[in-house]
């Protein structure tokens, strides 16, 4: 099976839509008393706007793509003996930045990526709070959608040497690790955000760097990845500088570092 760009945009056009609706479904939860928080195996939270996210899209990507396998973090764990042949897959996070929509801050995603292979070739993420939607189709560029005005992003040039550059860091995962990172630059500004909404600034020319040196899975970034390289960025592994990759036997991420253009 081949996936035309013809297929692939359509594809894109109809998860855009899902997205919106699965971002109706997490306000209307956002916007009442009870967000049916739990706690997952791993102490992780889990609300009612996880679920019923999940739910619209993955709905969505089996209807329009019944032929692709879907992984999701709300979703039953696939072993790696069965994903080991996909030529194609979806990988979601229905709602990235959990800790973010427990806090009321408007700082959390729906994330829908197409990968082929171990590489992430589309992506799709909507902050539904901020009302900002983005895109990106490997070889088509990167948009964003934001106050109903459509922009092709392109991430900023910069030097390393450069002084003032923008490092993204998360709020909650600022360890030694990612300080020593910190301190390599030169009077670097730390910006502050939530969920895959960090690689956005960066494919917006809004800042640098984004150093992650804290776990995460394949799902909280797949999508941010294939927009921020249409946009002109990377995301490379701290230890090889090789891009991060996908459907691996191991699920979660190395400690990746997600660049705007670095010329030097």
């Amino acid at each position: 099976m081949e996936l035309t760009q013809e297929i692939v945009e359509k594809y894109i056009k109809e998860i855009i839509l899902s997205s919106r609706e699965a971002g109706l479904a997490i306000m209307e939860i956002y916007n009442q008393d009870d967000l049916g928080i739990q706690s997952k195996s791993d102490e992780s939270p889990l609300t009612k706007a996880d679920l019923a996210a999940n739910k619209i899209l993955c709905d969505t990507l089996r209807r329009i793509s019944p032929e692709i396998p879907i992984i999701s973090e709300e979703n039953e764990t696939i072993s790696y003996m069965d994903r080991a042949g996909w030529e194609y897959c979806w990988v979601v996070d229905p709602l990235d930045g959990t800790k973010e929509f427990i806090k009321r801050n408007g700082e959390f995603t729906t994330n829908v990526a197409l990968v082929k292979g171990d590489a992430a070739v589309a992506g799709v993420i909507f902050a539904p709070a901020l009302d900002e939607m983005y895109w990106g189709i490997y070889g088509n560029g990167a948009f964003s959608e934001i106050n109903g005005e459509v922009e092709k992003m392109q991430v900023s040039t910069y030097s390393k040497s450069d002084k003032n550059l923008k490092l993204v860091c998360s709020r909650s995962h600022l360890n030694e690790a990612t300080q020593a990172i910190v301190n390599e630059y030169n009077n670097p500004e730390l910006v502050a955000s939530g969920s895959s909404l960090k690689f956005m600034k960066i494919a917006k020319g809004d800042a640098h760097v984004y150093p992650r040196m804290a776990p995460t899975m394949e799902w909280d970034t797949c999508a941010a990845q294939a927009i921020l390289e249409e946009a002109g960025g990377s995301v490379l592994q701290a230890d090889s500088g090789e891009a991060v990759v996908y459907n691996k036997e191991n699920l979660l991420n190395p400690s990746f570092i997600a660049l705007a253009n670095q010329v030097d």
